[in-house]
């Protein structure tokens, strides 16, 4: 496995790479500024994270049908044309806010179908990775993915509200060229980026779709790794949410909660850059055991405090060792899956781990109305126990070896 300076040499990745890091820290930006333009407009705290939720709706909305076409279409033509969908609609922000004309309709319809395209350019993308990046390089790929995230939400919120304060439409203006990057860099790519031919005479969209999530369904790996990583996402999500609350009602001012987020920015570019050398030095099963137990030991203080300092501490934890684990689970999931499934495969574990987000802060809220702070991170903490428990009692993920080992399990 190459390491990231190694990696540079594969110029079709680092295009690609560059061009979304760019993007990634202009989609930041607008996504820090939506919710803040919503409230200044309607003045309503619902109003504000209903726009703001517009976005997740519209890619949950588009990944499962997404994934069917990235493997039908060109995946160069689905990123350009997913780009560009999002440089016309910020662009139509910038205008707006340039003619002191932005709306909520406005901001929601846009909200709504750059989600829509998200959902297709990340399937596309991830597939594009696949064909771009060599199987054995897939766990160094997938970590500079990861560092390229934490990066763009450790730097995005705050540039994105300096933009903000200088006038309400350079974000979007800002996010726009960064769409116009994705475009160009994606452009850029030599290698051919068509879909596979299928073994198999395609059937309707629909019987694609349903192929893609038995596939997932069916195989004991996939199951277990795609369900508990969704139960994870919800049950340490609400508990943050829940957290969040808590140091709200203690009077912290969000200036001192944000150092938690800050802290949790630097832990996941610092886990991410450890990354490979952890996927190659540890057996991919054992390591996703590890991270899924890291989820638990760092809320248990939680409990009984809730302070920035505590909290900031779980999470840099928690980040430190979640690029690893996100990057080795993938990238084998990427390394075993045929290559005419890549794109529904991707989408469907995209679709289940994505579409109980919104669920979070409702459970959350609704265990601190009923049980107050410290019994409400408890019950979430015990339920992380739970999701780890299955991870480490599942013998198809802890008998994943090495990534030097994963053409062995593939060929069996």
């Amino acid at each position: 496995m190459t390491g990231f300076k190694e990696l540079s040499r594969n110029r079709d990745f680092t295009t690609l790479w560059v061009g979304e890091t760019v993007n990634e820290l202009g989609s930041r930006m607008s996504m820090f500024v939506f919710p803040l333009l919503a409230y200044t407009i309607s003045g309503s705290a619902l109003i504000a994270a209903l726009v703001e939720g517009t976005f997740l709706f519209g890619l949950i909305a588009t990944l499962l049908p997404a994934g069917a076409l990235v493997d039908r279409l060109n995946r160069r033509a689905l990123m350009i044309g997913a780009s560009a969908t999002g440089l016309v609609l910020y662009g139509s922000l910038a205008v707006a806010g340039i003619l002191w004309h932005l709306t909520i309709p406005h901001l929601a319809i846009v909200g709504l179908l750059a989600g829509a395209a998200a959902g297709i350019f990340e399937p596309a993308q991830m597939s594009a990775i696949r064909t771009v990046v060599a199987a054995e390089d897939l766990p160094t790929a997938l970590s500079q993915n990861q560092a390229r995230q934490h990066v763009a939400s450790l730097v995005g919120a705050p540039l994105g509200g300096l933009l903000y304060a200088f006038a309400r439409w350079v974000p979007f203006a800002a996010d726009a060229v960064s769409f116009a990057v994705s475009c160009f860099t994606v452009s850029r790519i030599r290698t051919d980026l068509s879909a596979k031919p299928s073994s198999q005479p395609r059937g309707r969209m629909r019987a694609d779709i349903a192929e893609g999530i038995r596939y997932v369904m069916a195989r004991p790996f996939f199951r277990v790794s795609v369900l508990s990583g969704s139960f994870a996402n919800l049950t340490v999500n609400a508990l943050f949410f829940v957290v969040l609350l808590r140091m709200l009602d203690a009077g912290f001012q969000p200036s001192q909660i944000g150092l938690a987020e800050t802290a949790a920015g630097i832990g996941g570019i610092l886990g991410a850059v450890a990354a490979p050398r952890l996927i190659n030095a540890v057996p991919t099963g054992r390591l996703a055991v590890l991270i899924s137990w890291s989820l638990v030991l760092p809320v248990l203080p939680l409990i009984v405090w809730a302070n920035p300092f505590a909290v900031g501490a779980a999470l840099f934890a928690i980040l430190l060792l979640n690029p690893a684990g996100n990057a080795g689970m993938g990238s084998y999931r990427m390394a075993i899956t045929p290559d005419e499934l890549q794109g529904r495969v991707a989408s469907a574990a995209q679709f289940l781990a994505m579409s109980v987000m919104p669920l979070a802060p409702l459970l959350g809220g609704l265990l601190l109305d009923r049980l107050g702070g410290p019994r409400a991170v408890l019950v979430l903490a015990v339920a992380t126990v739970a999701g780890a428990l299955v991870i480490t009692c599942s013998r198809s993920v802890r008998s994943i070896p090495r990534p030097a080992e994963w053409a062995r399990v593939e060929a069996a």
